[in-house]
């Protein structure tokens, strides 16, 4: 899964990045290198009727239609960060947003922490990113939630995949990152075949590109923040369980 992640570039390097011809939100979100569920973050997302690129923020965890008040809507938050590939066309929680309201969530990284069955220590955090500069474009869905009383919030969800080559050690799931050729397509929210869809989630070496690095456990706790918490951290021998 991804549970946490870093974003700290500004609003005006991300909308050169991601050609954003659109809205901006009025008040720019902070640089934040310790992302965690139910933060604001920026999405990537097309507007349907002008087909213009829109940056916007939304909160992480996408809240299900069926909630009924915002307290039951924000405590479900944590339960919704991930969607997985394989089935997000089916699950009740995500499968009309898939077809509708698709978006890419831009990120510095990512972190992951190791599992029992890999050759690092159990829950050692690692910081994937790509080998340039530029931001990861990662694959998600956006809803938007009204309660009752008329009170809104947008969500998101990032979509993850079966972890591949120099991941695979570290953790079974990465997030989906949306190559840049593809933008366009994953977009558009006219697009809502399924099967075109999960097609657009399937390239030849999904990790290329990437690095990782241990970091601090100091990641962890949410309260911990600054470019810090990427610096990469010597390990010892690897371990095994043998």
């Amino acid at each position: 899964m991804c549970g946490r992640y870093a974003q700290s570039k500004s609003m005006a390097d991300l909308v050169e990045e991601f050609g954003i011809n659109g809205s901006t939100p009025v008040d720019p979100l902070p640089a934040n290198w310790n992302i965690a569920p139910t933060n604001e973050i920026y999405i990537v997302r097309q507007n349907g009727s002008s087909r213009e690129l829109e940056l916007s923020t939304v909160s992480w965890g996408l809240i299900g239609h069926w909630h009924k008040d915002a307290a039951t809507a924000r405590a479900s938050q944590s339960h919704a960060i991930n969607a997985r590939s394989e089935s997000i066309f089916e699950k009740p929680t995500f499968r009309d947003s898939f077809r509708k309201h698709r978006c890419l969530i831009p990120a510095d990284g990512y972190y992951e922490w190791a599992t029992a069955l890999g050759v690092y220590r159990p829950k050692q955090p690692f910081y994937i990113s790509r080998q340039d500069e530029h931001s990861l474009s990662l694959a998600g869905i956006w809803s938007t939630w009204i309660s009752p009383t008329g009170h809104v919030i947008e969500s998101a969800a990032i979509i993850t995949r079966e972890a591949v080559g120099m991941l695979e050690p570290i953790h079974h799931r990465m997030p989906v990152i949306m190559p840049s050729e593809r933008w366009g397509a994953w977009l558009d929210p006219a697009q809502r075949e399924v099967e075109t869809l999960c097609d657009l989630m399937e390239f030849s070496e999904p990790d290329r590109g990437l690095t990782a690095h241990a970091v601090s456990d100091s990641v962890n706790t949410v309260a911990n923040n600054g470019a810090a918490m990427t610096q990469p951290i010597t390990l010892g021998d690897p371990e095994t369980l043998f």
